[in-house]
């Protein structure tokens, strides 16, 4: 029996929406330490990243504040005026997670309540230790929803959440990267210095690729290593292949379980095929910034064709 078009937006968007928190959580923890170990003003331009990576940089402008960490963290997790920060993202998808409640394993329903639980009688996250402690507790219990999806029966619910975790979680990477490579270093630092080598350090916490990077590339830390894992290497879920694979994956169940293929799908299999041909020392060549940017449009596009197939819209 076919899905209901509103149930299956809500799946997707619940996936989309713990997705995008535990990446602005796991960016803000990176972030911390970058900061911890950086002098000014090194610091400052580790937070400015972390808002343009999150789309965030024009709205927090807008409230006047100067960039520091106490003032960029608050609004990243707590601010309920500002509909990226996590709290919003939490209350995006206990929204979703409610309208399909009866979708969800009990497991699952749990883990999005601890959540929110988290940021329900928060004001702000205070030092830098109170910041760490809310957004661990973010990456914990996100990383206990996505086992209890895992542990769910492989139904159109769980394919539908895992999808739009895909969708975001390409999104993020792919931004990610392209910040960092168009991040000017602080007057007086050197590329390849101490602080360029600790803002490539944190793109690779931030993906919790630290531990593959050094499994995988045996001559140190290198930029266009990392450009390689995180856009090529289909072994780390995070990379640019790994989530377009997931997402193909998830198409093709789909489509086993409810018989809907069409552009959507066409969309992701071409994609694929690009990426299994694509070699990163010619992406560098021929423009990193660029590449990411056409990556980022053309998920765009292939959302829009996933709500329009499944009829979300």
């Amino acid at each position: 029996m076919r899905m209901l078009s509103r149930t299956a937006a809500s799946l997707y968007w619940l996936g989309r929406y713990v997705e995008r928190a535990d990446f602005t959580a796991r960016l803000i923890e990176a972030t911390v330490r970058l900061d911890a170990l950086s002098a000014s003003p090194a610091g400052e331009a580790a937070w400015a990243s972390a808002l343009a990576v999150t789309y965030n940089d024009k709205a927090f402008a807008a409230t006047g504040h100067a960039i520091s960490p106490q003032p960029v963290a608050h609004f990243l997790t707590l601010d309920m005026g500002n509909p990226g920060s996590i709290v919003r993202c939490l209350e995006q998808a206990r929204n979703n997670a409610r309208a399909v409640r009866t979708a969800l394993t009990r497991e699952a329903w749990t883990a999005i309540n601890r959540l929110w639980l988290l940021f329900a009688k928060r004001v702000s996250p205070g030092g830098t230790a109170t910041t760490l402690s809310l957004v661990e507790g973010v990456m914990a219990e996100a990383r206990g929803f996505e086992g209890a999806i895992h542990r769910m029966m492989a139904n159109e619910a769980a394919m539908l959440i895992q999808l739009g975790a895909a969708i975001e979680r390409s999104d993020n990477t792919a931004r990610l990267l392209d910040v960092k490579y168009h991040l000017l270093l602080p007057e007086g630092e050197r590329v390849g210095g101490l602080v360029d080598r600790d803002q490539w350090t944190t793109i690779l916490q931030t993906v919790s690729a630290v531990t593959a990077y050094r499994w995988l590339y045996s001559d140190g830390l290198r930029p266009s290593n990392v450009i390689d894992l995180l856009i090529t290497r289909a072994e780390l879920p995070r990379s640019l292949a790994g989530c377009v694979e997931e997402v193909v994956e998830q198409l093709n169940a789909l489509a086993k379980r409810t018989g809907l293929q069409g552009e959507a799908d066409r969309m992701a299999r071409a994609r694929i095929a690009r990426m299994q041909k694509t070699r990163s020392h010619e992406v560098i060549v021929s423009g990193l910034h660029e590449y990411l940017q056409a990556f980022i449009r053309e998920n765009a596009m292939l959302d829009a064709a996933i709500a329009r197939q499944f009829r979300f819209i």
